[in-house]
């Protein structure tokens, strides 16, 4: 807006050091009050589709479609609320950090299997197992930003084969 202002002025500024990225972060700004509706908005969208995808299910014979579309659909609306509070820059540091890479990869990876197994391949056992398998990669990855909360249940499920095997 500045550069547009200086032009429109008359004024010929030559001297700007910031990178397009800056540039385009900072004419991307949101407000905070702004960020929270976004996110707010965005994953009460992701929760509906998820919902939405297993009432579905009982559909006869597009209800399994609906289900993996819906879920999908809902996951990724639920990650990318996160963009809101962070910014996507941010977002994308974030999930590609040493603690997160392997979940990030897993479940983006997933989410397009899934739909390669369900629109490309039509092999719908193999949909469902991409569909856990992007539960579970979407639950370890949530769990990497509360504090030592993948430790407790590694440590749990540690504690718990340990007994099964006595």
């Amino acid at each position: 807006m500045d550069k547009l202002r200086a032009f429109l002025s008359g004024r010929d500024e030559t001297n700007d050091n910031r990178t397009i990225l800056q540039a385009a972060n900072e004419a991307s700004t949101l407000g905070w009050g702004t960020r929270v509706k976004g996110f707010v908005i965005c994953m009460v969208i992701g929760l509906v589709c998820s919902v939405l995808g297993v009432c579905c299910l009982f559909i006869p014979r597009v209800g399994m479609i609906l289900f993996i579309v819906f879920y999908t659909f809902g996951n990724v609306c639920a990650i990318m609320s996160t963009l809101f509070l962070m910014g996507p820059v941010k977002q994308v540091k974030r999930m590609c950090d040493k603690t997160r890479a392997f979940a990030t990869t897993v479940m983006i990876t997933c989410l397009v299997l899934t739909l390669c197994a369900t629109f490309w391949w039509k092999i719908f056992a193999l949909s469902l197992l991409f569909v856990i398998l992007q539960a579970l990669a979407f639950t370890w990855y949530g769990l990497s930003y509360i504090p030592f909360a993948r430790d407790a249940i590694l440590k749990f499920f540690s504690m718990a084969c340990t007994m099964c095997t006595k």
